[in-house]
């Protein structure tokens, strides 16, 4: 592991950027900037390393408007229903960022701030943390937030969270790479195969929150239990694919509990790389780059397009604030709450 400067914020804050290689040429870069993965080294069936995340040269690019490129964001992932939610009897008004609901932790989320770090002992990894301070985007409790990055030689990027709380408060922590197995500036990943251990999904209105409904992806365009291309259905005549403008939904996996278990599975036919996921949470945000447009300019001067890259942010449900039915987020005082998800690369096919 290396560590080296990579700028300083509009206030001067200095940014440092942490690079992990292993012995089979995968090699994990991440800034102290919102913990954000900035690229992602794989090789090809053919030994051809290619960076498979989105994002930027520089750290002017993460400082500007971008979609959460490799962030960590928090204090909750996903949308929450009219930026509010009720917890012990009291509503807590947030910041609404996303139309009437609040997105990704609000205005100034996990995402846009400098994190301290350090590397880990005994392992190829580094520890991101930041203490958020009660009242934080409306949030109640001091909450602190530690975030892992650890490369194996099984070629394995291990994400490990945790988070304690002075106070009751909802988390819901996640990761928010946009992956493009092909490159990061190599154009659509509607070629990619995707298979998704999900039975049910959460449909979604047309603000994308949940109905609160866990409905069968059988006989869906959601149904990705097989391998499937990506493109193959994205622009299918269903409500729910017009809603998301593709897709941009949480499948409820097959085996929750507190155990590491399959989640995901990608490949790019045409390089062999291929991405698998597993996480100890209980759904996954698959997400299509439905709002990527060319005009954002990424590392190479690469113009992301729409769909160039695909999220699968592991996680809790949107909404789980205010849906009682769905699995809780909330953490409560004397508590810890952790979270694993590991991206694995497979020698490629």
């Amino acid at each position: 592991m290396t560590r080296q400067p990579f700028g300083t914020t509009k206030d001067g804050t200095p940014v440092e950027r942490f690079t992990l290689t292993n012995g089979r040429g995968l090699e994990v870069r991440a800034i102290t900037y919102g913990a954000i993965i900035t690229a992602i080294e794989v090789p090809d069936r053919k030994g051809a390393a290619a960076d498979v995340a989105l994002g930027f040269d520089t750290l002017e690019g993460y400082l500007g408007d971008h979609p959460f490129f490799g962030a960590v964001v928090g204090r909750y992932g996903n949308r929450i229903a009219n930026a509010r939610f009720m917890l012990g009897g009291r509503a807590y008004q947030l910041a609404a960022n996303n139309g009437p609901n609040h997105l990704h932790g609000g205005i100034r989320g996990f995402d846009k701030y400098v994190w301290a770090a350090a590397p880990l002992e005994g392992v190829n990894g580094v520890a991101f943390t930041r203490t958020s301070p009660d009242g934080e985007e409306g949030y109640p409790g001091t909450l602190k937030v530690r975030v892992s990055y650890v490369l194996t030689d099984a070629n394995e990027l291990v994400i490990e969270y945790e988070a304690t709380s002075d106070k009751a408060t909802p988390v819901n922590l996640t990761q928010h790479t946009y992956f493009n197995l092909g490159g990061h500036g190599a154009g659509s990943i509607l070629d990619h195969e995707l298979l998704i251990d999900a039975d049910r999904y959460t449909p979604v209105g047309d603000s994308l929150i949940p109905t609160g409904a866990l409905a069968p992806v059988a006989g869906t365009p959601l149904d990705f239990r097989r391998s499937t291309k990506v493109g193959a259905r994205i622009d299918a005549n269903d409500e729910q694919i017009r809603f998301g403008g593709g897709y941009d939904h949480n499948f409820v996996l097959n085996h929750p509990g507190s155990a590491v278990h399959f989640a995901a599975r990608v490949v790019e036919p045409r390089s062999g790389r291929t991405l698998e996921v597993s996480t100890t949470e209980p759904g996954v945000q698959f997400y299509t780059g439905n709002f990527l447009d060319g005009t954002v300019k990424g590392k190479g001067g690469a113009a992301y397009a729409r769909r160039s890259g695909l999220c699968l942010e592991t996680q809790h449900f949107p909404d789980s604030p205010n849906r009682p039915e769905f699995p809780t987020t909330r953490l409560n005082p004397g508590e810890v709450f952790q979270s694993t998800t590991i991206y694995r690369f497979p020698e490629p096919v």
